[in-house]
């Protein structure tokens, strides 16, 4: 009855009609919805990759990283590689709220996903790694994560394995020992700088104006109008600044004090990194502590605490929606897991204990 009576209205009125019914929202819209040019110059495509001068990627480097990224052996139990708590077939994420590591110790924050993590300002959720390439390098050494006790334990896995050294000699030619601690985490680096999942908001941005839905559409206008954009902008929808956790209201938990672990400075206390938007209908649990199991829930406390608004059901349905639109296509054939070089007698033996 109510989109007879809309549709008799628009009629009168001379309109042309394009309706969309949502299956959930029930919301009914005649004509195109208008999204302003000066709301998508905030935002920009995804890369093909996301490049590094500092680290060229070649074919080489990206075959040795994925084998590295897969392989438990980087791991003082040989149980734990990066794809333990990053599954690439998973939206780069394991769905726990804190990762299992090694003896079953539990970390005390989220891991985000690895998913164009490589174009962001810096790694962790206090920014204490520059680049994916340094970033590799710590769950290696974590003594709760993979719990390896030395770089010199990880070269001798490494070096043990002749199909290794000869994958190292090819990723890094002209070097005399390629076979390092750092070259292994700048193949995982150059790897993981290929982990891009674009979607139909690129396609939008792009202009295609049928990309996106009409209910995900008015999303984007509702998201903009609540202020998400003022963090979560640029290619990444996020990524790219820190801040404040609590600016407007403070945040209930204050126990991890967030960048100040890194800088010791007072006014980083409950400052993190602005974390990526992107597959984010696929990544919960949410923020550094995983506390938050909906997206919806998600929306609702960034909106009281940090732009000191308090939206309806309405509004967070909306900006859920088209946040859900942010959904990529994981790059199948580029994950899909290598067959690792087999050990050898040399190669040095799990240890399941301290």
């Amino acid at each position: 009855m109510r989109k007879a009576l809309l549709f008799a209205l628009a009629l009168t009125a001379g309109l042309a009609l394009t309706w969309i019914i949502p299956e959930s929202s029930g919301v009914v819209y005649a004509n195109d919805v208008e999204v302003k040019a000066a709301h998508l110059k905030m935002f920009r495509p995804l890369p093909p990759t996301m490049a590094s001068d500092k680290n060229p990627v070649t074919e080489a480097k990206v075959r040795l990283g994925r084998m590295l990224y897969f392989d438990p052996r980087l791991s003082r139990d040989h149980q734990t590689s990066c794809n333990t708590c990053h599954q690439l077939d998973r939206y780069g994420i394991d769905e726990e709220r804190f990762s299992t590591g090694f003896k079953g110790q539990k970390g005390d924050r989220n891991s985000p996903t690895v998913y164009n993590a490589a174009g962001h300002l810096a790694q962790f959720w206090d920014g204490r790694a520059a680049d994916v390439e340094e970033q590799a390098k710590g769950p290696v050494l974590n003594p709760v994560e993979m719990a390896m006790p030395s770089e010199q334990r990880v070269v001798a896995v490494l070096k043990s394995i002749p199909e290794y050294v000869s994958a190292f000699r090819k990723a890094f030619p002209g070097q005399s020992d390629p076979v390092t601690f750092d070259n292994m985490a700048t193949a995982i680096g150059a790897f993981e700088r290929g982990l891009v999942t674009p979607s139909r908001w690129d396609k939008f941005l792009q202009g295609d104006k049928n990309a996106l839905s009409q209910v995900e559409k008015a999303g984007l206008n509702k998201y903009v109008e609540v202020g998400c954009h003022t963090c979560h902008m640029g290619a990444y929808l996020g990524g790219s600044q820190y801040q404040k956790l609590g600016v407007m209201k403070p945040w209930p938990d204050s126990h991890d004090p967030g960048r100040y672990k890194v800088t010791q400075s007072e006014a980083d206390k409950m400052v993190f990194k602005v974390p990526s938007l992107r597959n984010i209908g696929e990544t919960a649990p949410y923020y550094h502590d995983g506390s938050v199991p909906t997206l919806e829930k998600a929306i609702e406390l960034m909106a009281v605490h940090q732009l000191g608004r308090t939206p309806d059901e309405e509004a967070i349905r909306s900006i859920t929606t088209f946040l859900k639109a942010l959904t990529g296509d994981i790059p199948r054939d580029y994950i899909k897991p290598p067959v690792l070089p087999k050990s050898t007698p040399s190669t040095p033996k799990p240890e399941l204990s301290d």
